[in-house]
């Protein structure tokens, strides 16, 4: 089994993701690199006959450089692999785990399936928006902007929160969010939505945005429609874009009431 690995600069990454999409549909894996926030890396896996062992090169993707690696890896990954996705519990409240877990007495009970990658809970920026939404009273619509796995959405719906939106451009993300709520008996929406190229972004009385830097910007940018959310909570930020961001979204009239902060990871509840 070959792993493909391409490491990208964060504030250029979702161009690259949007062009590696065009050729792996089926999802792409996404990781941080410890040893550098600046950077990102996707991956997808195949055969030696479905990806070429490239080694380590340079090569350009949508115009930007990346550093591609090839690594082969052992034919029994994809059982050694959830090894690696571990339950988390947020706030002492809401225990999410994968399928292969138990459920956890006493809190509520999150089930998302990583088959795709797409995310399950344990990255700090979810984590940190999951705090910020459990504090919410969960009264009106919400929309989770860039869903990925539903992970977010999905909580809301089981806060009380209603009717929930979840979308993403990749139709994956799509389908895995679908797939996990029904997992988890929970009422949703999912639909694709290209927010790069929107006039303007669906709002809600409160809406999640786990999204990297710019596109929260591209966010600020394009406004709301038909109005602000009373709630924002925004995450996929460094500490240090905290501040830009939250400048952002004060020209909505969104003004940062709570932020909370995991490593080198910060998330923003920005209320009108």
């Amino acid at each position: 089994m070959i792993r493909l690995a391409v490491r990208v600069p964060r504030d250029t990454s979702e161009l690259v993701l949007a062009e590696l999409l065009e050729l792996a549909p089926s999802g792409i894996e996404e990781q941080d690199v410890p040893e550098n926030p600046a950077l990102i890396e996707y991956a997808v896996y195949g055969s030696a006959g479905e990806l070429p062992d490239l080694g380590a090169v340079a090569a350009h993707v949508a115009g930007i450089p990346v550093d591609v690696f090839t690594t082969e890896i052992a034919d029994d990954w994809h059982e050694r692999w959830r090894d690696f996705h571990k339950p988390v519990t947020i706030a002492g409240k809401l225990h999410v785990r994968p399928p292969w877990l138990e459920a956890q007495p006493g809190l509520v009970d999150l089930v998302i399936d990583p088959a795709r990658a797409f995310g399950t809970g344990a990255h700090e920026t979810t984590q940190l928006c999951l705090e910020l939404l459990l504090e919410l009273e969960p009264t009106g619509a919400m929309i989770d902007l860039g869903c990925g796995s539903g992970v977010l959405a999905i909580a809301a719906a089981q806060q009380g929160f209603g009717p929930v939106v979840a979308l993403d451009f990749d139709p994956a993300s799509v389908e895995a969010t679908e797939s996990n709520a029904e997992v988890n008996g929970t009422p949703l929406k999912a639909a694709r939505f290209d927010l790069m190229h929107a006039d303007a972004i669906p709002s809600a009385p409160t809406v999640a945005a786990n999204l990297l830097r710019p596109l929260l910007l591209k966010v600020a940018e394009a406004g709301f429609t038909p109005e602000p959310p009373r709630n924002l909570v925004a995450s996929g930020l460094l500490r240090r874009e905290a501040d830009e961001v939250a400048a952002a979204f004060e020209r909505h009239g969104l003004r940062e009431t709570g932020r909370r902060e995991l490593g080198e990871w910060a998330a923003l509840l920005l209320q009108r």
